[in-house]
């Protein structure tokens, strides 16, 4: 069987991530960092307490950059990206097959359940999304009316938790990929910052080139999910999502798509602040007005901001550059 890197991004995880590192008996070749941002709760403390690889980051890189900088860390040809609120029940041999058997696979997501044992239907896969799925984020029309035709097939709602196949979006809390397929694509974009979207985005990159994804349940992991984004301020947490919604809108949609997503969250920000208004006063016509400015450039620009193609490739090179041997500059303990 091909040998393994888990990568492991914290931020202020110390209450998941014993549990975490302890569930990876499961894998037991595997090689395996974590990459901290900046916790401030005794997160490295507990990692340092294993006989593991810590990237002890002096500042708050993103979910992305702490990929990034976990995959340039390993060696391994597949690398299993764990968040560390997910605990792993099974082995990931089924996944790892799926590489082996199609070489043509450049990512596999595995079976998610909760705290309750029930799969994690609507989050552990999803197709990607739509300007229709993101413009009813965006009007709340999906919280009103969760069964709405464009929800179920974003949220593959229908879909048998049993069933493997030919997936788009599995959940980034618990997804396998290959080595060639990140550096083809040049890597998980750290410009989704702090988190969010950016392993959507990735997986709509490494589509487009050609590589498969699969969904695999024969590979189960425990997700509690929400402790680092519960622990970013509220305004800014909004200011981020909608933020790296409208990048991603601008990177994958056409030009009317795009318009119609602006459009849709502008309006959803002024519902927003006038229905809790009542609840969270000024602070919520606060935090949605930066989220209907935001919303109002991008549509009033006169481009939609779209990576060019020259920084792609600039960023590919990057990832390639850095990952030959002897141009690593990581930061390291032990």
């Amino acid at each position: 069987m091909a040998r393994v890197a888990i990568v492991i991004v914290t931020f202020n995880s110390a209450a998941e991530i014993g549990s975490c590192l302890a569930s990876l008996h499961f894998v037991p070749d595997a090689e395996v960092v974590v990459v901290d941002n900046a916790s401030c709760d005794g997160t490295q403390d507990i990692v340092r307490n294993h006989d593991i690889q810590l990237i002890a980051n002096q500042h708050n890189t993103g979910f992305a950059g702490g990929v990034n900088a976990g995959v340039h860390a390993t060696s391994s040809e597949l690398i299993l990206l764990l968040n560390p609120d997910a605990c792993l029940l099974s082995s990931v041999t089924a996944m790892v097959a799926r590489f082996e058997v199609d070489p043509a696979t450049g990512i596999a997501g595995g079976l998610l359940v909760g705290d309750d044992g029930r799969p994690q239907t609507g989050f552990m896969v999803r197709s990607l999304p739509t300007p229709s799925a993101l413009s009813f984020e965006a009007l709340g029309i999906n919280r009103i009316w969760p069964h709405n035709p464009v929800n179920w097939h974003y949220r593959c709602i229908g879909k048998e938790p049993m069933t493997p196949g030919i997936a788009e979006q599995p959940a980034g809390a618990f997804l396998m990929f290959s080595r060639q397929a990140w550096l083809d694509t040049g890597g998980f974009d750290e410009r989704f910052y702090p988190v969010w979207f950016e392993d959507v985005d990735f997986c709509a990159r490494v589509r487009a080139l050609g590589y498969r994804i699969f969904y695999e349940p024969g590979a189960v992991a425990r997700h509690s999910g929400g402790h680092s984004v519960n622990a970013i301020e509220a305004g800014s947490r909004h200011k981020y999502w909608y933020g790296n919604l409208l990048k991603y809108a601008a990177r994958h949609f056409g030009i009317i798509g795009f318009r119609v997503v602006c459009t849709a969250v502008a309006q959803g920000a002024l519902l927003r602040a006038v229905c809790e208004t009542p609840r969270g006063g000024f602070r919520a016509v606060q935090t949605y007005g930066v989220v209907f400015r935001l919303a109002c450039s991008r549509l009033f620009s006169r481009q939609r901001k779209q990576v060019s193609s020259a920084e792609e490739q600039r960023c590919v090179k990057s990832v390639v550059e850095k990952s030959k041997p002897g141009a690593d500059s990581r930061k390291n303990a032990r």
